[in-house]
């Protein structure tokens, strides 16, 4: 049981880990909401914000997680680092979509789609001296950020501070109010609004300043560690909190909270903005809060290309003039694009989306793309439309079967040209070709073939039409040649087909089927016709011979000298059903040969190497048909 206790609390550390992978930003902050029923405490409304990429792809060492974690852990502290409460668990109360998407007919299309998640949880906290800290921590940020070392590492630290007694413990906090994607584009200029919002109207100031950790070195928990919260990031050079993503002129807020630059390298950033809150009328610094963000420079820049084939084949089966019009440009957002199609027409879109024109009649016509007509980042193409529709490509086959003439028919029609090339793949490795408008081939053997006929016409039009074509093949087989005793009967073994004809019918039980009986005592040759319900069919033949028996014939010589003749010593079974063993051995009792095979025997070697001439004794036993046992021996002459 304790077993299965660890494996659940281990698996949802899992997801507590693995979900905060895609975290790019956040802050917390505060608002009072009142003193409790006793008078003894204030309320307080705690948010935390947490930002993720929305379209976060799969990375390296982060994997595929795409979500945000509910809840989230957030810890209160004394200055001196003493923890007050239990942790507080805060729970998603709504999650916001921010998408800005680059409308620029003269740069490459971009898009920045993040989401916001807003997490509430209320507290309640005696006014004390020096106040409290209430902060969430993390791990990990993005993978490979520009400004950050081993960033899939590097935790998070968002903290915000409630006054003590000496201030004003029934403050409300500061916070960033404006929640918006923007996309960024390197080399060129950009301005973001970054200014908070103060419900007291207490006086603020900004600055850009370092993000924080959580306060470990590569952590791969959530962790817990209490103030002072001044452990940062660490930065790759010549990046810092206040130089974050370089630029010319470099990154920098204003006096308002206006963020302005000029980025001079693409990639991801880790931004920090500082928002100090000065209470107006004692001047007293009641706190600073902080705010990450991740901000993604992209690549923006292209070159403006009109794409348009060259020739564009109207080729369809059917006889419509209508063609349909690609686009391949390379443009912008909202880019458009002015389609001057040859026939005295024309028309202006703003979609590269595939689109048909109707043309008066067939014939070849000069069509004209050009993106962005009036603008200095325009471009264009010139193409030529060939409308000759109406070719419609087919064959028919005849035959299935191996061995016969197997052959094609061309049945296309062309209405607005002729058909001046047929070329027929025949499916064998793209080796068997043939032309014209029939084709006839015997297939080698049984298989399916995908046969292609390919057409090409005088109007430069080129069609292929694929078909899937069986060809049978029957393998028959009536048997082994057998010998046999006389009066011995034997069940005939075909097979390959569907369908089976035994001639001569002689001695056969049924000469019309696959086994008949073989009752007969006559030296006998067989051949058997397999066919298939398709009609294709095939030959095979069987040699009864009849010996006296039962009874086992065995020579008393041979000669294994590679002629072909007498090269192997076997013995020849008659009327015997089971062979218990054959062994041969040499003149001082070797055993050097054993085998029940009758069909192979041996070859005169021993270990590989040819056997001496000499003589061999051997020795045999089997069963005959009648159930007696037979055994018997002798000597054989090995001459070479």
């Amino acid at each position: 049981m304790k077993r299965v206790i660890l494996l659940v609390l281990c698996c949802c550390l899992l997801h507590l880990i693995a979900a905060g992978y895609h975290i790019i930003g956040g802050e917390i902050y505060y608002k009072t909401l009142g003193m409790n029923g006793d008078n003894t405490r204030y309320r307080y409304l705690i948010t935390l914000k947490l930002y993720r990429d929305a379209d976060f792809s799969c990375g390296d060492r982060q994997g595929c997680i795409d979500r945000f974690e509910n809840p989230v852990v957030a810890n209160v502290y004394r200055p001196n680092g003493e923890k007050v409460l239990a942790s507080v668990y805060l729970y998603i109360n709504r999650v916001v979509p921010l998408i800005d998407t680059l409308k620029n007919p003269c740069l490459s299309p971009q898009a920045q789609h993040l989401d916001v998640a807003f997490y509430n949880a209320v507290i309640e906290l005696a006014p004390a001296p020096g106040g409290y800290y209430v902060a969430s921590q993390r791990c990990c940020r993005g993978e490979k950020l520009a400004n950050i070392y081993d960033s899939e590492h590097e935790g998070s630290t968002y903290y915000t501070v409630i006054p003590g007694t000496e201030s004003r413990p029934n403050n409300n906090s500061a916070y960033f109010n404006k929640d918006t994607a923007i996309v960024i584009c390197n080399k060129i200029p950009f301005t973001v609004d970054y200014a908070a919002f103060d419900e007291d109207g207490d006086s603020l100031t900004y600055n850009l300043c370092s993000a924080l950790t959580d306060g470990t070195i590569a952590n791969e928990t959530n962790s817990a560690t209490p103030p002072p919260y001044d452990k940062t990031v660490r930065y790759i050079p010549p990046y810092s909190g206040s130089n974050p993503m370089g630029g010319s002129p470099a990154i920098a807020v204003s006096a308002t909270g206006l963020i302005t630059c000029t980025p001079d390298r693409a990639g991801k950033y880790v931004i920090t903005v500082c928002v100090n809150e000065y209470d107006r009328v004692t001047k007293r610094l009641l706190g600073t809060h902080s705010k990450d963000i991740l901000l993604t420079v992209f690549d923006c820049q292209t070159k403006i290309a009109a794409g348009f084939p060259p020739v564009l084949s109207n080729c369809s089966e059917t006889p419509e003039l209508q063609v349909a019009m690609p686009n391949y440009s390379v443009s912008g957002f909202t880019s458009t694009y002015y389609w001057d199609f040859g026939d005295g027409t024309d028309t202006t879109t703003d979609s590269k989306s595939i689109f048909f024109h109707q043309y008066p009649d067939t014939g070849v016509y000069k069509v004209k793309l050009v993106v962005n007509r009036y603008l200095t980042c325009r471009d264009s193409i010139t193409g030529e439309v060939r409308n000759y529709p109406g070719l419609r490509a087919g064959f028919t086959s005849t035959g299935m079967c191996k061995g016969d003439p197997i052959s094609f028919e061309d049945t296309s029609t062309y209405r607005y040209g002729k058909i001046t090339s047929r070329i027929w793949d025949l499916g064998i490795n793209n080796s068997i070709r043939l032309t014209g408008r029939n084709a006839t081939y015997r297939f080698p053997k049984g298989d399916v073939y995908t046969i292609s006929l390919t057409l090409q016409t005088d109007k430069q039009c080129e069609k292929t039409v694929t078909k899937n074509i069986r060809i049978y093949e029957i393998i028959p087989f009536a048997g082994n040649d057998t010998i046999l005793a006389r009066g011995q009967l034997m069940t005939m073994n075909g097979s390959g087909g569907d369908i089976y004809s035994w001639q001569p019918s002689t001695g056969l039980s049924d000469p019309t089927i696959a086994n008949p009986v073989l009752n007969y005592n006559r030296d006998i040759t067989f051949t058997l016709r397999v066919a298939n319900r398709e009609g294709c069919f095939s030959y095979d033949s069987i040699r009864v011979k009849y010996y006296k028996g039962p009874d086992i014939y065995i020579p008393t010589a041979f000669t294994p000298n590679g002629d072909g003749q007498n090269d192997r010593f076997r013995f020849i079974p008659v009327g015997i059903v089971y062979y218990r063993y054959f062994r041969i051995f040499n003149r001082w009792g070797q055993e050097i040969y054993s085998s029940t095979d009758f069909r192979n025997g041996w070859d005169g070697t021993v270990k590989g190497m040819p056997a001496p001439v000499d003589t061999y004794l051997w020795i045999l036993q089997g069963t005959d048909l009648s159930g007696k046992d037979i055994q018997k021996k002798g000597t054989v002459t090995l001459i070479r």
